[in-house]
């Protein structure tokens, strides 16, 4: 019971800070308002401030996503013949004990 009770304390938490990080973020929207141009290259685009710096916070998310995705894929990858040359038990190597002279003799 006790950690059910715990369960539903840290989805409570983690709403009150998702909410906590939306209001901050009305709040920036609101005092970055300002309409400016952004170019690149041949192209350019009229918006507010507050729009192309979340845009831009959005793409550095994708692009750490995807080079977090791709180094965990290369990790696994790298795991699974380790893995499976574990489980392929070792054959003992007899001949070494039988050339050993006893030391009890």
């Amino acid at each position: 019971m006790i950690h059910k009770e715990r369960k539903v304390d840290t989805v409570q938490i983690f709403l009150f800070i998702a909410a906590l990080i939306a209001v901050l973020a009305v709040i920036f929207a609101l005092q970055n308002a300002i309409p400016i141009t952004v170019s690149f290259l041949f192209w350019k685009a009229e918006s507010s401030l507050a729009l192309i710096l979340i845009l831009a916070f959005i793409a550095g998310l994708i692009t750490s996503f995807l080079f977090n995705f791709i180094s965990h894929i290369k990790r696994t990858r790298v795991d699974i013949p380790q893995e499976k040359q574990a489980e392929v038990p070792k054959k003992e190597d007899t001949s070494t004990s039988l050339n050993k002279p006893d030391a009890q003799q």
